[in-house]
């Protein structure tokens, strides 16, 4: 094969989606010459089938609620329905416009970029529409696909993934959505907001089941009353068609029916028939395994984002693409703190957290040292305001820093970049306690929990 440049890059990355990008970004700014290869576009999973078309799904279901919940704020509005064409006008508006920026960027940084399938063929190599891109250094970023459960084929009709959902020309009458995380749940809310009769699946004993039980706890309570119903704590059996839908079975025989079965259980990495494990790369059920610098066993190999078995997260990706950057230019870099990552689902009420919950605090330092506060958002003048209910938990290890912060409520996404200070700044209550908070405000319920939480609470009682 004919090599693609006339020196061997710096840097050739493999995936172009946040982590890739990133790295292709940051790399470029430090001086690097990177070439970055795509097979689909620039932004990936996040950008086109993720992160940004579910908010903008999850937007429109906000707005749809509002029309239905004006009369309670003293606007007469009516609510007319979902058109479901019009909807995605405007997702992909949002899209498009930040493809746009980030094709921009990538030319404006003169990344070399390559269209096209690569797969690596050596552990400085990649091959790529027929020509080997050499580099110095191999980045792995191909991220992730929907998983499936076996014996349950998505068809793209009536069993459908994530992608398909992103995609449907019509609002379901109803949908069961197996899996109660993050992907699950944001897509009951959406398709709730939207008119959807929705029954979310999830084998084990919580919705969101990561977080703090506390915030699972919250969550299952706003769907109950908003009628989204859930069966927790049973594993799925089989799904068959029905003469106009689909039908559900349980491990205990129980069966659910409804128009589009959502399968909903998570991602899995993209890593086979790409070369990896030819070239010496060291692998566990697909995903590549690296140390807390993102460097696989191979030296010249490092990889990133959903690839590797850390947080399935767009900001993890960009943040580990920046790390191995500045890594190879020759910078200090310090391993991310997974603990200290922002996590936030975009649902309605939104769950957000920052830090380890109550349960692993015990589990690290004993549950005679840990202290667990909630502030309940009924104390709060704006959450009041926006009729949202919820609570902020905090968790402290005792006379020491708050290790934890759990929210549950509308717009607490938008509080957990302080909860991300407080826990990575290791601050003790009183010292936030300190500080100001702006009246009225959501991001005051933040600070009157650590008023709280350092023994001088005042609009809550002791």
């Amino acid at each position: 094969m004919a090599n693609d440049a006339s020196t061997v890059f710096d840097l050739v990355i493999l995936g172009g989606g946040s982590g890739g990008y990133a790295a292709a970004l940051r790399g470029a700014q430090l001086g690097l010459d990177v070439a970055l290869i795509e097979k689909g576009k620039v932004g990936g999973t996040c950008l086109h089938n993720g992160c940004i078309p579910t908010k903008a799904l999850l937007h429109a279901g906000e707005i749809a609620d509002q029309a239905r919940e004006a009369e309670q704020f003293g606007v007469k509005a009516t609510f007319e329905g979902i058109d479901m064409a019009a909807v995605h006008k405007y997702k992909d508006d949002v899209i498009s416009g930040l493809y746009k920026g980030l094709q921009g960027l990538i030319a404006s940084r003169k990344v070399h970029y390559i269209e096209g399938e690569g797969k690596l063929s050596s552990p400085t190599s990649v091959d790529v529409n027929g020509q080997r891109v050499q580099g110095r250094h191999v980045l792995l970023a191909t991220g992730s696909v929907p998983k499936s459960l076996p014996g349950l084929e998505i068809d793209g009709n009536r069993i459908i993934s994530s992608d398909h959902a992103l995609k449907l020309d019509r609002v379901p009458k109803s949908a069961i959505v197996l899996g109660g995380g993050v992907i699950g749940v944001e897509f009951a809310s959406a398709w709730k907001s939207f008119g959807t009769e929705v029954t979310i699946v999830e084998g084990l004993k919580h919705l969101v089941p990561v977080e703090d039980e506390n915030s699972s706890k919250l969550l299952e309570r706003a769907f109950r009353k908003r009628g989204i119903k859930f069966n927790l704590g049973t594993f799925f059996d089989k799904a068959e068609y029905t003469q106009d839908g689909v039908k559900v079975s349980l491990a205990d025989g129980k069966t659910f029916e409804a128009e589009v079965l959502l399968v909903a259980i998570g991602r899995g990495p993209v890593s086979q028939g790409l070369g990896y494990e030819e070239a010496g790369v060291a692998m566990d059920r697909g995903y590549v395994l690296v140390d807390e610098y993102m460097q696989t066993n191979v030296p010249t190999v490092s990889a990133v984002g959903d690839l590797v078995p850390t947080l399935q997260l767009a900001h993890v990706g960009f943040a580990e693409g920046i790390l191995v950057a500045e890594r190879l230019a020759g910078l200090k870099t310090v391993p991310v703190d997974y603990d200290g990552v922002p996590k936030v689902t975009y649902c309605h009420p939104e769950v957000a957290s920052v830090g380890i919950t109550e349960a692993k605090a015990k589990e690290i330092y004993g549950a005679d040292k840990v202290v667990a506060l909630k502030y309940n958002l009924a104390g709060n003048g704006k959450s009041k305001i926006l009729k949202t209910a919820g609570e902020i938990k905090l968790v402290q290890v005792k006379d020491g820093a708050v290790v934890g912060v759990h929210m549950v409520g509308d717009r607490m996404g938008e509080q957990v970049g302080e909860a991300q200070l407080i826990y990575n700044w290791e601050a003790l209550p009183s010292e936030v306690a300190q500080l100001i908070h702006a009246h009225p405000t959501q991001n005051e319920a933040m600070g009157e929990a650590h008023l709280a939480l350092a023994g001088k609470p005042l609009h809550s009682h002791d």
